[in-house]
């Protein structure tokens, strides 16, 4: 995760993002912003999946099928986590590995939090330049650049201007499966140390799945095949966590769950008519409270 600008997969999930908004779980979720963070050529492929028409040609079909996979899951755990940050409303707000997240940008109810972005510094730099003047409906914006192979992510923060006897909301979203089970206990570590009573950690999680790696290498091998790049291609699975072992592993540092769902269950809460079930089962959204 040390590219010189955004990653492509923090590209692929703002792109997933643009689709979704005004398409799916409308009512529930929305980010009008992800367009907006997104080049002229990334938002070409937005508007033909958009479009509904899938292409004929190998190259562009599989460019179509990877986002609309992607899409389906972003807006199910958007929605499940921007539930979990308004019900606890803490007056901090921490997403670590923030890539192109728009939440500051697009949450009225922000309007009272300070909102602490964690991510690489060219990664950051980035972001600033596609967001221009745009300005934060939260309270604050604070960007606190990490390099995480060297920094200490509580002394940035501090830094940053984080105040860990403040309740904190931490936001880890999409992160889990890139890191090794050593680098996912030592995050949770971090988490606790800093995180005062009422605080909140949500995370989304892969539980293991022969079908899913299976499914995952066959996509590699098409996208070589059709001569288009993989955007998940230097990021590689490192870790699966069955619910049981994930609990274990948050209420050690002091968590307790309060709901722990699988993505395909809060697709048929929202009554979302999904084509790929097996991205979804795969896939969890834990929230964990401190007390």
């Amino acid at each position: 995760m040390a590219e010189r600008k955004a990653s492509r997969t923090a590209v692929l999930v703002c792109q997933g993002r643009a689709v979704a908004d005004g398409r799916l779980a409308v009512g529930r979720f929305a980010d009008p912003v992800a367009i907006d963070l997104l080049t002229p050529s990334e938002q070409e492929l937005v508007q033909r999946v958009r479009s509904g028409i899938r292409p004929k040609a190998f190259g562009e079909r599989m460019e179509y099928e990877l986002l609309t996979g992607t899409t389906e899951v972003l807006a199910v755990r958007t929605v499940a986590i921007d539930d979990a940050v308004r019900e606890r409303g803490n007056p901090q707000l921490v997403i670590l590995g923030a890539g192109l997240d728009a939440r500051a940008w697009r949450m009225a109810e922000l309007a009272e939090v300070d909102v602490f972005e964690v991510d690489q510094p060219a990664s950051q730099q980035e972001k600033r330049e596609r967001l221009g003047e745009r300005t934060a409906l939260a309270a604050s914006v604070r960007f606190v650049p990490v390099d995480f192979a060297r920094d200490s992510l509580g002394a940035a923060l501090a830094e940053g201007g984080h105040d860990e006897t403040r309740p904190t909301t931490w936001i880890w979203e999409g992160v889990v499966p890139y890191l090794t089970p050593e680098q996912v206990e030592a995050t949770v570590d971090m988490v606790g140390k800093h995180s005062a009573p009422g605080s909140r950690l949500i995370l989304t999680y892969p539980v293991p799945s022969r079908v899913y790696s299976i499914g995952r290498k066959t996509v590699q091998v098409l996208l070589n095949l059709a001569g288009r790049h993989n955007p998940m291609a230097g990021e590689p699975n490192q870790s699966a966590w069955p619910p049981e072992r994930m609990r274990k592993l948050l209420g050690a540092r002091g968590f307790d769950v309060t709901t722990d769902v699988d993505q395909l269950s809060v697709a048929r809460e929202l009554d979302l008519k999904v084509e790929r079930d097996r991205f979804l089962t795969r896939g969890r959204v834990a929230v964990a409270d401190r007390k």
